[in-house]
């Protein structure tokens, strides 16, 4: 088995400067945002981001990775600070906020959905779908949530909440606020 050597001090600041930029780079341009820029604002070469990320594809999950798990992370958080029903409603806002706030986030969190693709998608969506799946069964064994409801529904309503809310021009937050009341009207034991 071949050893793997530790990444020198200098490239893994490189590599950290890059997630940085990336990260706000696709927040602010999406997906298609420019690998090019994204090298230059980080101060290395394109060769370099290339020679880290070999596609814009592990540059975006990559970036986006550290954003999920800080997601996923609320959940233990806010269940610590609210019942659990009012936990659930909570963290699926900041879920669906997070979405809408991060271009492309809500792309990359499908895979938590349809829980397949690559292994940086799988990790992406099993840190969220274990986070949604502690936060249902607390609301469920409180009596607050209905006992026929999985996990992975309530994620793929927060899913569907955010992409309706992407579609209302400047009221995100409204919209997902009054959305998420709807569908946690229906969900109520």
């Amino acid at each position: 088995m071949a050893q793997v050597r530790p990444m020198r001090a200098d490239a893994r600041r490189n590599r950290e400067r890059l997630l940085v930029v990336a990260a706000q780079a696709f927040a602010e341009h999406g997906e298609g945002a420019s690998l090019d820029e994204i090298a230059k604002r980080a101060g290395v070469g394109v060769g370099t981001l290339y020679r880290h990320f070999p596609t814009r594809q592990a540059l975006l999950e990559a970036a986006y990775l550290e954003r999920i798990e800080a997601i996923a992370a609320r959940a233990d958080v806010i269940a610590g600070e609210l019942a659990p029903g009012d936990a659930l409603v909570a963290w699926l806002d900041e879920l669906a906020a997070g979405m809408l706030q991060v271009r492309g986030l809500r792309a990359l969190l499908g895979t938590a959905v349809t829980e397949g693709g690559a292994a940086a998608d799988r990790a992406c969506g099993d840190c969220v779908r274990g986070a949604v799946t502690r936060l249902v069964r607390a609301a469920q064994d409180e009596g607050t949530l209905r006992a026929d409801v999985e996990p992975i529904e309530v994620l793929r309503l927060a899913h569907g909440v955010a992409t309706a809310a992407e579609s209302t021009e400047g009221e995100h937050g409204t919209s997902v606020r009054r959305y998420l009341s709807l569908v946690w009207r229906g969900l109520r034991a």
